[in-house]
C-alpha cells in the first residue's frame, strides 16, 4: 500500500468516533470536555451567524452601499473550498501525496461532483434565502422560525432514508408548528408598524423555502456520503464546486448590472467579511464537533442559541418580545429537546 493511500486510510479514521470497552480519560481543551466545547462552539456559530447578518444587512454608514448577498454566497463556496483543501494537504504531509488525492478523487471522478448537483443547489438556494429572510425579520423570530427544518429534516428522513418516528416525535413536532405559529404571530401582526424596506411575509416565505430545501438537501447528502466510502473532505469540496457554480449563475443572472456597476465587493466591510468567513467556515466546524454531541446537546444548544439571539437582539435591535412570542419560543426550545431524547435508539431503519 502507497504512503498516499496510508495516510488517507488514517485520515478517513480521524473522522470516525471511536469506541472502546474499557474506561478512557477524557481529552480536555482549556480545561473543558470535548462535548462542553462542542456545545459552546455551536450557540456561537448559530448565534454568530444569525445576529451578525442581520446586522449586516440593516445597519450602513451613510455613506455605504448594501453589500450584493449573491457574492457573500459565493465567496463563502470559494472560501470553503479553500478551508478543505488545507485539511487534505494537512492530512497527506506532502504536496506530492495531496497533488495525487485531489487528481484521484476529485479531478479524475467528475461523476462523483455530478452528483452534489442537486444538494449543492439546493444549498446555494438556502444560503441566499438566509440574507433575504434576515433582511426582513428580526435574529430572534428568524432563530425561532428556522427550527422548521427539523420538521421537513424528519420528514425527508422518513422518505429518503427509510426512518420511522416514534411517536413521542410525532408530538415534538407538532409542538414544534404551534411554537413557530406563535413567534410568527407577532410578526405578521407588527407589519404595519414595519419600515417600507422590511416584509414580514416575505421573510417568512423565505425561511420556509429555506427549511424545506435545507431539510432535502441535508438527507440527500447524508445518503450519498452512507453510500460511498469518500472523505467527507473531498465531498465538501465537491459540493462547493457545484455550489459556487449555482452561486456564480445567481450572480449572473440577478445581480449583474448590480455588480457591473458598483464591482463585486461594493458595500463590504470587516463585518461582511466575519459573515462570509463565518457561512464558509462555521458549517465545517460544527460538522466537526457534531460527532462529539449528542442530539439532546444539540437541542440545548438550539434553545440557548434562540435565548442569546434575543437577549442582544432586545439591546441592538430594539427588540421588544410580546407574550405570544415568549410562549412559542419556550414551545420550540421544548420540542427541540424532546426530540433530541434517546435519539440513537428512537429512529431506526425499516
Amino acid at each position: 500500500m502507497s504512503a498516499y493511500h496510508t495516510r488517507r486510510t488514517f485520515a478517513k479514521r480521524d473522522l470516525l468516533p471511536t469506541h472502546s470497552n474499557g474506561p478512557e480519560k477524557e481529552d480536555t481543551i482549556f480545561h473543558l470536555s470535548r462535548k462542553q466545547l462542542s456545545l459552546i462552539v455551536l450557540v456561537v456559530q448559530n448565534s454568530t451567524l444569525v445576529l451578525m447578518m442581520r446586522y449586516s444587512r440593516i445597519i450602513q454608514r451613510p455613506d455605504q452601499s448594501m453589500y450584493v448577498a449573491s457574492t457573500a454566497v459565493f465567496l463563502a463556496e470559494v472560501l470553503k473550498i479553500i478551508a478543505c483543501l488545507a485539511v487534505m494537504y494537512h492530512q497527506q504531509g506532502s504536496w506530492r501525496d495531496f497533488r495525487r488525492m485531489v487528481q484521484e478523487d476529485i479531478l479524475a471522478k467528475p461523476r462523483d461532483t455530478l452528483t452534489m448537483l442537486i444538494p449543492s443547489g439546493l444549498y446555494a438556494l438556502q444560503n441566499n434565502l438566509l440574507y433575504v429572510a434576515l433582511s426582513n425579520l428580526e435574529a430572534a423570530t428568524f432563530q425561532v422560525t428556522y427550527q422548521m427544518k427539523i420538521l421537513s429534516t424528519a420528514l425527508f428522513s422518513v422518505l429518503l432514508l427509510g426512518r420511522s418516528l416514534p411517536r413521542e416525535r410525532w408530538f415534538a413536532l407538532v409542538l414544534l408548528m404551534v411554537g413557530v405559529t406563535l413567534v410568527q404571530s407577532q410578526s405578521i401582526q407588527s407589519e404595519p408598524s414595519q419600515s417600507d424596506e422590511q416584509s414580514p411575509i416575505v421573510g417568512l416565505l423565505a425561511v420556509l423555502t429555506s427549511c424545506v430545501s435545507s431539510g432535502f438537501a441535508g438527507c440527500y447528502f447524508e445518503k450519498i456520503l452512507k453510500t460511498s466510502d469518500t472523505s467527507m473532505w473531498v465531498r465538501n469540496i465537491q459540493l462547493g464546486l457545484s455550489g459556487a457554480f449555482f452561486s456564480l449563475v445567481g450572480m449572473i443572472a440577478y445581480d449583474r448590472e448590480v455588480i457591473w456597476a458598483g464591482g463585486m465587493l461594493q458595500g463590504y466591510d470587516w463585518l461582511t467579511w466575519v459573515v462570509v468567513m463565518n457561512q464558509a467556515l462555521g458549517g465545517l466546524l460544527v460538522a466537526i464537533v457534531v460527532k462529539y454531541a449528542d442530539n439532546i446537546l444539540k437541542g440545548f444548544a438550539t434553545s440557548l442559541s434562540i435565548i442569546v439571539s434575543g437577549i442582544i437582539s432586545f439591546y441592538l435591535f430594539d427588540f421588544q418580545p410580546t407574550i405570544p412570542f415568549v410562549l412559542g419560543a419556550t414551545t420550540v426550545m421544548v420540542s427541540s429537546y424532546l426530540y433530541g431524547i434517546d435519539f440513537k435508539t428512537a429512529i431506526k431503519p425499516h
